[in-house]
């Protein structure tokens, strides 16, 4: 190993910030906006389609709005917040948010929900993706570190618990509370940052201009170090969200599940996500991203196969739990390692590559729930198929890519030192001993 091998990307040390309790409370709140407005309905899917006079698959299509919308929307959020900074974008946001609930909380028939869902989507997308942008502007070091670890917490508990939540909420108060819910939370939301944040972006202000966003866009497609395992990540987010919406139809309609049990799964799978998590930075440094993210896509793709299976031959909760958890531990493996991959190299278009990969892993869960609703009126063998494919398509393209430049083994630098997993990129990174380690 030579010094050439080794890349250093904007390691000067900022001035230290230390932050507080009611600032990190705000930036979760923000970042937990989107999840929270999907998944809280997850338990209620069966009422508001029966409320609606519709079916589970047709009102699992304001899932799909939702994530389609949030996933085109962070590609223009981040450039018209660098312009015009922080404070606006997120407070008409969260204004936005809540006109949407209001609506969907009105809807009296589906193509009013979707309409609502619509402009829920266009207020979340500004509120979850800046919440990154004003971590970068208030901390650095290690508390920077902190903030976004904390961060990923509730982007990562948000869809597990809301769930059980929503499933409570309708239990008591019917399936139109749970809007009610999201948009006080919203409002609440919307005054803790202007008291508590505010304006954060105090540096150069960019000015917008679309053709120089595109060429960075396109640019990156074409790198292939960013493409695969961008494309990767974004497959398996895919089979995530599938498991997502097509639960509320395997347990509720097909196994007879109530909506607080439902909720008991989905935060079930939370713990499993958690621990897979704690495991992929433990395979990482030892084996190298190449090899602990081939780990991953082969247990992704053996419980997706399994859950397949499962719907053929023996379609019951215990061996569909069994299948689902080892997808989960395959999926938590290779969702913080493959944005690991994929943002590492490009350090100087962190937020170009961050927004795409999140327009990515969101336009794929877009896809996923479609499908998953779509192929198949059996719940269950729909979401073995959509998972089946989504898994191995993942593992044949990342197991067959041609070797690139920063393909091998990157360094995981502890949380204070700046990495951050997740779909949220990586700030202030450090790659270090890169080797080819395909």
């Amino acid at each position: 190993m030579t010094d050439q091998n080794a890349s250093t990307i904007d390691t000067a040390p900022l001035p230290e910030v230390s932050s507080t309790f009611l600032q990190i409370a705000v930036l979760a709140a923000l970042a937990a906006t989107g999840t929270l407005a999907t998944n809280v309905l997850l338990p209620s899917l069966p009422q508001m389609a029966a409320s609606l006079h519709v079916s589970t698959a047709d009102v699992t299509s304001s899932i799909t709005v939702f994530l389609a919308v949030f996933a085109v929307g962070q590609l223009a959020v981040g450039p018209i917040s660098d312009r015009y900074g922080r404070r606006w974008p997120v407070l008409t946001g969260f204004a936005v948010f809540c006109a949407g609930s209001i609506w969907c909380g009105l809807a009296t028939d589906l193509p009013g929900l979707l309409v609502g869902r619509v402009i829920q989507a266009a207020g979340a997308c500004s509120t979850s993706v800046l919440s990154r942008a004003i971590a970068r502007d208030l901390f650095s070091g290690a508390a920077l570190g902190r903030a976004m670890a904390l961060i990923m917490i509730a982007m990562a508990a948000a869809p597990g618990f809301s769930p059980l939540l929503g499933g409570a909420l309708d239990h008591v108060f019917g399936w139109r509370s749970e809007f009610v819910f999201v948009g006080v939370f919203a409002a609440v939301g919307a005054v803790a940052y202007g008291a508590v944040l505010g304006e954060t972006h105090r540096s150069t202000r960019i000015p917008l201009n679309p053709l120089a966003i595109a060429k960075n866009y396109l640019g990156l497609i074409a790198d292939r170090r960013f493409l695969v395992p961008a494309a990767t990540v974004s497959l398996i987010m895919g089979g995530l969200f599938s498991l997502f919406s097509a639960a509320p139809r395997v347990l509720i309609e097909g196994l007879h599940f109530t909506p607080i049990q439902l909720g008991l799964f989905f935060a079930g799978t939370v713990m499993i996500v958690f621990t897979a998590g704690m495991l992929a930075t433990r395979l990482a440094p030892r084996f190298g991203l190449d090899r602990s993210i081939q780990t991953g896509l082969w247990l992704a793709a053996a419980g997706s196969l399994a859950s397949l299976l499962v719907s053929i031959f023996d379609a019951n909760f215990l061996p569909f739990l069994g299948a689902m958890s080892v997808f989960l531990l395959g999926m938590g493996i290779v969702n913080p390692l493959g944005t690991a991959q994929a943002l590492s190299p490009f350090g100087e278009k962190a937020g170009a590559a961050s927004a795409l990969l999140g327009f990515w892993q969101m336009m794929g869960a877009a896809i996923g729930v479609y499908l998953a609703a779509s192929v198949s009126h059996e719940a269950m063998f729909a979401l073995g198929i959509v998972l089946t494919v989504a898994s191995l398509l993942a593992l044949g393209l990342y197991t067959m890519r041609t070797k690139a430049p920063l393909a091998g083994k990157v360094a995981l630098v502890a949380p204070g030192n700046g990495l951050v997993g997740g779909n949220v990129g990586i700030e202030r990174i450090q790659v270090l001993r890169v080797t080819d380690a395909a």
